[in-house]
């Protein structure tokens, strides 16, 4: 994790100086340090580090749980949420302002053992599970958390890739400059993409929706959209291409069933439309349903034992910041359980 030197803790080894997120981190370094021995294996390894992954180290970390917690970032979607309402406890948030205080909880007052890499691979062994992180580190844990979430879908379309960053993105941009005063796109129809057309009827010029369908998001979001005197719509509308030289600067869109296309000329364009579960790691030892989810049982049980999941990687209804963490909260508390289990059966 990267760390502002001014506000981190230090410390001096061997002559050199380090600096640490938390003092769980620097703790765990000087031990390290002076055993020579760095941690390989655990109890439980929680892999992801959304409010799902999160929640499930606190609570690790609050039942005294021998655990690691490995993402390849802190905060998952929910970083990318600028309004959240009714999370309880506050009527409305930002997704960065309660990643914050998720991380805060997880780092200093809860703190869990964690590694910033990404796993690569998860193999069955004898006891438990072995883990292979981006660095070719290999862990053991005898039971394991998945609470990978999500990933935002593309539409695949001629100029997509080419664009990236570079006038096309997913989900809100952060720096509202690059389309200041501009014509923007948003593409979707559902509360995500109508969330998007809130936070830029204010900067852009002119907000044009093309969603494939008719809108699926809140009703009185829906209403208080249309409402915006640069909001135009184009309903059962498909993106065909984007187009541009460096930088977008249009995108075609074709009536769905007709031939014709239209130009728009855009210089950002925001697409919305759904995300799919990042079940891939798993996906050879759990069951998966058609929706690529993990199926999970009420205790957040999987077909394969010592294997839990929790969050939107899961079939559990509601995709929500709240409903993924009372799944991580659920999935830590039965974790233990099953270690508990396995320490009565070999004593």
């Amino acid at each position: 994790m990267s760390v502002d030197e001014d506000e981190a803790l230090s410390t001096e080894c061997d002559g050199r100086v380090y600096y640490f997120c938390s003092e769980g981190c620097r703790d765990v370094f000087l031990r390290t340090k002076a055993c020579k021995l760095p941690r390989t294996s655990y109890d439980l390894i929680i892999i992801g580090g959304g409010p799902a992954g999160m929640t499930a180290g606190v609570y690790a970390a609050t039942l005294k749980m021998d655990a690691l917690l490995i993402t390849k970032d802190l905060g998952g979607q929910a970083i990318d949420s600028t309004k959240i309402e009714n999370y309880m406890g506050y009527d409305f948030i930002t997704g960065p302002e309660l990643i914050e205080k998720f991380k805060y909880q997880l780092i200093h007052s809860y703190y869990l053992n964690h590694l910033m890499s990404e796993v690569e691979r998860i193999e069955s062994a004898d006891g438990g599970f072995l883990i292979t992180t981006s660095e070719f580190k290999k862990y053991f844990a005898r039971t394991l958390i998945i609470a990978t979430g999500m990933s935002r879908r593309r539409l695949g379309v001629p100029g997509e890739e080419k664009f990236q960053r570079k006038g096309v993105f997913y989900g809100n941009i952060q720096d509202v400059s690059f389309v200041q005063g501009e014509d923007v796109a948003v593409v979707g129809g559902g509360n995500s993409a109508l969330q998007i057309v809130e936070n830029l009827h204010t900067v852009a010029r002119k907000i044009h929706l093309v969603s494939t369908t008719q809108l699926t998001a809140d009703p009185a979001v829906i209403e208080r959209v249309r409402g915006f005197r640069n909001f135009h719509e184009y309903t059962g509308y498909n993106v065909v291409e984007f187009k541009g030289d460096a930088t977008l600067s249009g995108i075609t869109v074709r009536k769905k069933a007709e031939k014709d296309e239209l130009h728009i000329p855009v210089k950002g364009v925001f697409i919305a439309i759904g995300l799919h579960p990042n079940s891939s790691l798993v996906s050879h030892l759990v069951e998966i349903n058609e929706r690529g989810e993990i199926v999970i049982e009420p205790d957040c049980s999987t077909s394969r034992r010592g294997i839990f999941a929790a969050g939107d990687v899961t079939n559990a209804f509601g995709k929500r910041i709240i409903i993924a963490s009372g799944e991580g909260a659920k999935a830590a508390l039965a974790a233990r359980q099953y270690v508990l289990g396995l320490r009565r059966k070999s004593s």
